[in-house]
């Protein structure tokens, strides 16, 4: 129990580390590829994101989508890419070499879905390498580029929502 606080404060340390040091530069290239990180307890529906991506003219093979949960992962069988917090180290080291995989693709876009504050989930996102970061609100705002105040309940609405700014932002790319 003592080294799960531990792990837990080290890890919330490093998180804070990466978001001072982040450097907030939007391009203004178009986004043509896509990841997506869901917390599988609030979300589980891995069509809607297709469509989000069809909506943003991202072919299917340029979207990634990974999952957390908090349960065994043994016991899971909905998703491909599932990952809990035996997957992190301390220091926030990924101790999955698919999850490090995915960390280091450099997305054009990166959605962040999941409203439930759970350091590992904001540890994936801080980590990733995607350029333009997306996601619901979060308590620490230095987490996302984009935030879309809505409920995981209402992915029409952030559908919609991220539509529109990307059209806005000039990042999709019409065909």
């Amino acid at each position: 129990m003592i080294f799960k606080g531990f792990k837990e404060k080290s890890n919330q340390k490093y998180l804070n580390k990466l978001l001072t040091s982040r450097a907030q530069q939007v391009s203004n290239t178009p986004v043509k590829s896509l990841g997506v990180i869901a917390y599988l307890k609030d979300f589980n529906y891995l069509s809607a994101f297709e469509n989000l991506a069809q909506e943003l003219h991202i072919r299917p093979n340029r979207l990634e989508v990974i999952s957390f949960t908090l349960e065994d992962k043994s016991n899971l069988n909905t998703w491909d890419k599932c990952f809990n917090p035996d997957d992190f180290g301390r220091k926030g080291v990924i101790k999955n070499v698919e999850l490090e995989s995915f960390l280091n693709k450099k997305f054009d876009a990166l959605v962040s879905f999941y409203e439930t504050d759970i350091l590992e989930l904001k540890l994936l996102t801080a980590l990733s390498k995607a350029d333009f970061k997306i996601g619901l609100f979060q308590p620490d705002e230095r987490l996302n580029d984009l935030i879309i105040k809505t409920s995981v309940k209402k992915f029409d609405v952030f559908k919609a929502e991220v539509v529109k700014y990307l059209t806005i932002l000039n990042k999709i790319e019409h065909d």
